[in-house]
């Protein structure tokens, strides 16, 4: 299933005026992290592991909203960090839906249910939780007995109250088809998700456990196996079909890192979500001083075994928009 035909639109409109334009660099949505702080360690994430001062700060909500009028991507992506931690995060979202910008709030959901009556349903806004595979899987991931049961709970809430709600689900060397799957097909099928993204994790460098990242021929193997049969026709995943096939081995991309740009505390973090490079101050000292053609696989030995939907999604978004049958296939099928 495609994103909704509201979303559909304005980012086609979108991507014609950059071609208008002629921009060959533009940003398709944005990775706000307005924090760093969690109230999860999980093995596999490399984003916390800041000093104590750091994870202490918070991002006004002025500094968060500028961030994203300047550089004017339609969408934004609210990570961290839990953003949940913020005080202000449903003050930051309220700004950004009323510039009717589609905000996707990533969250393990521990304090979701707490939170959730600061927050209004809209087509502007979904919930994004983590679901990294079923009970005993996803608390092994976040290293905490009980999470899978809060959040799939919380999952259940949220839509009892109106929300849109997508999933997020990063997979690691120790997953199989098998697990895939059955992630899948519960998120789907039992708690009837709006939409579900997936990922092959990427090896952060200060991420505790470094033994379980995946490389580009396993995820093509457990990808390829994991949507044999046409299953994932049936998945209703917030993805591109090229993207898909991307991950299965059927098609090879270039990383277009600038698609996705990161706004952080730090600001707009060099090239990419995953990796820092430094920062620049402002969207356009980024795309106008950051030597792109540094990074991606082959360029980078950081990036050989990156496949994660920051770098490539822009690339097979911007393949399909640039073809009438893919466009075609993106608005019918998987």
């Amino acid at each position: 299933m495609p994103v909704s035909m509201r979303q559909s639109a304005k980012v086609a409109t979108y991507l014609m005026r950059q071609k208008l334009a002629r921009r060959d660099k533009f940003p398709l949505i944005v990775e706000l992290e307005p924090l760093f702080q969690c109230n999860l360690a999980c093995a596999g994430c490399g984003k916390i592991q800041q000093p104590d001062h750091v994870l202490k700060q918070r991002m006004s909500v002025e500094q968060a909203v500028g961030a994203i009028e300047e550089c004017g991507a339609p969408m934004v992506s609210i990570a961290g960090g839990e953003p949940l931690i913020h005080p202000e995060i449903h003050v930051i979202v309220d700004e950004l839906v009323k510039r009717k910008k589609f905000v996707y709030l990533c969250t393990n959901a521990l304090l979701l249910e707490k939170k959730i009556d600061n927050f209004k349903p809209s087509p502007y806004f979904s919930w994004a939780v983590h679901i990294d595979g079923l009970k005993d899987r996803h608390d092994e991931s976040v290293c905490r007995d009980g999470v899978f049961d809060k959040a799939v709970h919380a999952i259940e809430v949220a839509k009892e109250k109106g929300f849109r709600v997508t999933t997020n689900t990063t997979f690691f060397t120790h997953d199989t088809p098998e697990n895939v799957r059955a992630v899948l097909d519960f998120l789907n099928d039992e708690l009837e998700v709006d939409l579900m993204m997936i990922s092959p994790a990427y090896a952060y460098e200060r991420a505790p456990d470094q033994d379980h990242f995946l490389g580009v021929k396993e995820t093509r193997e457990l990808f390829s196996k994991a949507f044999a049969d046409g299953k994932r026709k049936k998945w209703r995943l917030n993805h591109s079909p090229l993207f898909l096939d991307f991950l299965e081995g059927k098609v090879d991309f270039d990383c277009t890192a600038w698609g996705i740009p990161s706004y952080s505390l730090f600001g707009w973090q060099r090239p990419c979500y995953l990796m820092a490079d430094g920062y620049a101050k402002t969207y356009q000292e980024l795309i106008e001083t950051t030597d792109w053609s540094k990074y991606g696989r082959g360029r980078d030995p950081r990036c050989d075994n990156c496949m994660a939907h920051c770098g490539y999604e822009p690339t097979a978004v911007l393949k399909t928009t640039g073809s009438l049958k893919e466009s075609l296939r993106a608005l019918v099928a998987r």
